[in-house]
């Protein structure tokens, strides 16, 4: 995986290989960049980017200016991955292992863009859950923006506050807002 644009701009960054993880292609990650950039100014924007895995889509909002990142993943093996990597990079990103679901439930951490990138075989009872969750405890600042990635077998646009949706491959983000 590669950080596309910002300061650390055409670095590669690689994961371990016993990692559990699926990170974003670059190809998809490029796409949801230049639609978030003709939206939001980074150096203004926090982000939570659940499920994190590798940490890849934090990197890129870290190279871009973003100043407050909190990644949250269950995998110990991701988490310190992630914080060695910010170090590296000198990135203000914060790794918190925790279960996405239970995090969500008790932070009162509000942020611009909440990005969840959940394993794509989750079954879509708990997908739901993940913006029911966000709006229900008013996670997002105003204007903000949760965007769920996930795969072109799973449907979220019937769930509340969805309002579209953006294929890259065999990847999907949809867009939920208040």
């Amino acid at each position: 995986m590669r950080i596309i644009s910002g300061k650390h701009k055409g670095r590669r960054i690689t994961a371990p290989k016993k990692l559990p993880v699926r990170p974003t292609t670059d190809m998809a990650k490029e796409g949801l960049f230049n639609i978030l950039n003709n939206t939001y100014y980074f150096a203004d924007v926090t982000v939570l980017d659940l499920f994190s895995g590798t940490g890849n889509v934090a990197y890129e909002f870290g190279s871009r200016g973003s100043s407050t990142i909190t990644c949250v993943d269950e995998n110990q093996g991701c988490i310190e991955f992630i914080t060695k990597t910010t170090e590296i990079l000198e990135l203000n990103i914060t790794a918190v292992k925790s279960d996405v679901f239970n995090f969500l439930q008790k932070t009162k951490l509000k942020s611009t863009i909440i990005f969840a990138d959940p394993p794509y075989d989750l079954p879509i009872e708990e997908f739901s859950q993940i913006p029911m969750i966000v709006f229900k405890n008013d996670l997002l600042l105003e204007d903000g923006l949760l965007i769920i990635e996930h795969s072109k077998h799973t449907d979220l646009s019937s769930l509340p506050n969805f309002t579209r949706q953006r294929k890259y491959g065999g990847s999907i983000f949809s867009f939920f807002e208040a």
